[in-house]
């Protein structure tokens, strides 16, 4: 964003911009476009609430002869895979990876978004793989009614919820992190604003993609992906489609990442001789000389 630097260059038409807001803006502009690529992360993460707690309700909840868990019970499990994980990381992962890189972090912030965005990655392709597997079985037994309990243990979707929640580790945690220590030091309460408003943006784009590909494929008759009736629906195509763009993504993020110049203390010490200086312009006008 080197374009930028010409704000800071005096003419005889304007007054120039301070070197400090110049770099506040570079500052922001570049949050701005790592928050845009954490979207689709987000709208993986959508998923947990939404298509996984529908596909949970067509399998087999029961657990022994009586009692029927919740299909969106297993929720639970990407907080409980969580906790276990941030003990881990913090006890074996950074230590270990600090003595490779020499980072105090053991990886870089954006290291870490990378590798919970991987994780995320997998975790829908796993989904995909078992929704296969699912209509496998409801072929097999013939099952063409919404109503009807596909016979395939619910647990079957413990895999990607558990890994949702590692990467959750590595990507919400991260995430947080990232936005508060890169922000510029007098907008500090924008690192939470970027987070949370990715997570709500990622949850609308979620439901425009859900429409827009319901419309897309029943469109002339057709076999919708995401129907009312799942028992009849190509869910793992919808997945698959989401494997596809989010690997897109990706791409983006690396190379977004590659460009990235982190927020250095002199950064922080440049902000803050330049908020001494502007009080010490205001102290040096006398009030008697008005």
């Amino acid at each position: 964003m080197k374009f930028l630097d010409k704000a800071a260059i005096k003419t005889s038409s304007r007054v120039p911009c301070t070197v400090t807001k110049v770099e506040v803006a570079k500052r922001v502009l570049g949050l701005i476009f790592i928050w845009l690529v954490t979207l689709i992360p987000s709208t993986l993460w959508a998923q947990v609430n939404t298509l996984f707690v529908k596909q949970g309700t067509t399998l087999d909840r029961k657990i022994g002869s009586n009692f029927q868990i919740p299909a969106a019970s297993l929720g639970s499990f990407v907080t409980l895979s969580m906790l276990l994980s941030v003990p881990m990381y913090d006890q074996y992962f950074v230590p270990f990876m600090r003595k490779k890189t020499g980072n105090p972090r053991g990886i870089t912030l954006l290291q870490r978004l990378g590798i919970g965005f991987a994780i995320q990655i997998v975790a829908i392709a796993i989904a995909s793989a078992v929704e296969v597997k699912r209509m496998r079985v409801i072929k097999e037994f013939h099952i063409t009614s919404p109503t009807q309990v596909v016979p395939m243990s619910i647990f079957w979707l413990l895999p990607q919820y558990s890994l949702l929640g590692i990467g959750d580790v590595f990507n919400a945690i991260g995430l947080l992190e990232f936005f508060y220590d890169q922000s510029p030091e007098e907008m500090q309460s924008l690192g939470t604003t970027f987070f949370t408003s990715g997570i709500g943006l990622g949850n609308f784009l979620n439901s425009f993609l859900v429409t827009m590909i319901d419309k897309i494929t029943s469109k002339g008759g057709g076999k919708s992906w995401i129907g009312n009736n799942l028992n009849d629906s190509r869910l793992d195509y919808y997945y698959g489609f989401l494997v596809v763009i989010s690997i897109v993504n990706m791409g983006l993020f690396v190379w977004a990442a590659s460009k990235y110049v982190y927020k250095s203390d002199d950064d922080t010490k440049e902000f803050s001789r330049g908020c001494v200086q502007m009080e010490a312009k205001a102290l040096d006008t006398s009030p008697l000389s008005i």
